[in-house]
């Protein structure tokens, strides 16, 4: 009796054991904590264009292979018939929000809370372009950087006081110091990647200079937001005198109507196509085999019809698409970076360029290679989008419509491996 008692104990813990051993295994077996499958990735550093799995575990890209097995994740959702690609940078935005009702794009009201207008349309990192100068850089970490899901990063002011007001403060020559301006980029260069000179009235190059000579120090690249002067400064001296391969010329594709006092139309200062010729001009073509970069920063009034169409036509890309977000922006022709993108395919560019345009590219541009891919141990930032089929209208900043048979939805966003945006629900258990 008892050599059976002890026989039929060692069964059972045998048999215990046994059960503990597998489970343990296939909980082992689930090594991945998230996979999507069955989408289309498009990652422009690795060249990758095809039907294939994205692993995340730890927060990072874990493995990207053509059939991972689900049994091998925690939790699968399956994105077949979309496309994954990595998350969006937006390097011209402007959310250095704040409550000072004077304060313009520098902890003001015109300004947005990144994480309100960024993952619902595939975005995970924001550049805030120009909002904070060297005197509150430190306010733009405390209040934006360091509480945002968001990655925000920052083209700090060559003006000290930021976008604080563009008649008081984005004119005062004395308050851009380009040496304190390039110390204190250094000191935050964790955060500031650039330069930013903007809504400059005066005829002088001396600002355009001055942050050209603070991006040296601190070797960054300078944004300028050109055509303000009075009288007007000549854009072919801007990219071919002035700036240096890496810049970038924002509002790439801006045209605003100008007249003189007997009503005849003057060609804008910053239009890239000549406005009587429909032609690119010749030394914008100089401009871009020299290395500067064209960003299209939409925004409120500086995405035109008149411009991109003919660009396009003639095989002038945008090298970088941006928002120019603001309160300006959100509610008119803008929309978000998924809409903007999908302009850009109903005009033609094709669906790899576009989302390069919007990843890859702008993380060379800020000199942030970690950003931007699908590369195996990079930050599992990754947008899904799914491409809609029929008829579509898009309106530029001046009110102007065109028809497109396209468009781009966000579906799902991930920020450091974590959902942050699921339009459909399609990583969330149903309910019972």
């Amino acid at each position: 009796m008892r050599n059976n008692f002890f026989n039929k104990r060692n069964s059972i813990f045998s048999i215990s054991t046994a059960i503990c051993l597998l489970f343990a295994s296939a909980v082992n077996a689930q090594e991945i904590d998230l996979l999507l499958k069955g989408g289309h990735v498009i990652d422009a550093k690795n060249k990758i264009n095809s039907k294939m799995d994205v692993a995340v575990k730890g927060g990072k890209v874990y493995r990207i292979a053509a059939d991972i097995p689900a049994s091998s994740a925690k939790k699968t959702v399956d994105v077949s018939g979309l496309y994954v690609t990595p998350g969006m940078i937006d390097i011209h935005g402007h959310v250095f929000h704040g409550t000072q009702p004077d304060n313009y794009l520098s902890d003001g009201l015109l300004a947005l809370p990144p994480d309100g207008f960024t993952f619902r349309s595939g975005v995970t990192t924001i550049v805030d372009a120009g909002g904070p100068g060297w005197r509150n850089i430190d306010l733009f970490r405390k209040n934006i950087v360091e509480p945002s899901k968001t990655r925000v990063l920052a083209f700090m002011n060559i003006v000290g006081s930021g976008m604080r007001g563009i008649e008081a403060y984005e004119q005062d020559e004395a308050d851009m110091d380009a040496k304190l301006t390039g110390a204190i980029a250094l000191k935050h260069k964790d955060i500031v990647v650039g330069i930013k000179l903007a809504h400059y009235i005066g005829h002088d190059w001396d600002p355009t200079d001055k942050a050209v000579a603070a991006g040296k120090i601190a070797s960054i690249p300078v944004m300028v937001d050109f055509g303000k002067a009075l009288p007007p400064l000549p854009l072919e001296d801007l990219l071919l005198k002035h700036l240096r391969p890496g810049d970038i010329l924002t509002h790439a594709y801006r045209y605003d109507q100008e007249f003189d006092k007997n009503g005849t139309m003057l060609e804008h200062k910053q239009a890239i196509v000549d406005v009587k010729t429909q032609k690119v001009k010749p030394y914008v073509w100089e401009a871009r085999k020299k290395g500067l970069i064209f960003d299209i920063g939409h925004g409120g009034g500086s995405f035109m019809w008149s411009q991109a169409v003919p660009a396009m036509q003639q095989g002038f890309q945008p090298d970088v698409l941006s928002s120019d977000l603001h309160t300006g922006s959100m509610n008119a022709g803008f929309k978000d970076m998924a809409n903007l993108a999908s302009k850009f395919l109903v005009l033609g560019m094709p669906l790899a360029d576009v989302i390069a345009a919007s990843t890859w590219n702008p993380a060379k541009v800020i000199q942030r290679t970690d950003l931007g891919n699908l590369s195996v141990g990079s930050e599992a930032d990754i947008a899904v989008f799914r491409l809609r089929e029929g008829d579509f209208g898009y309106i530029d900043a001046s009110g102007m419509s065109i028809r497109g048979k396209h468009k781009l939805e966000a579906e799902l966003t991930l920020r450091n491996g974590k959902v942050v945006w699921d339009l459909n629900a399609l990583s969330a258990p149903i309910a019972k």
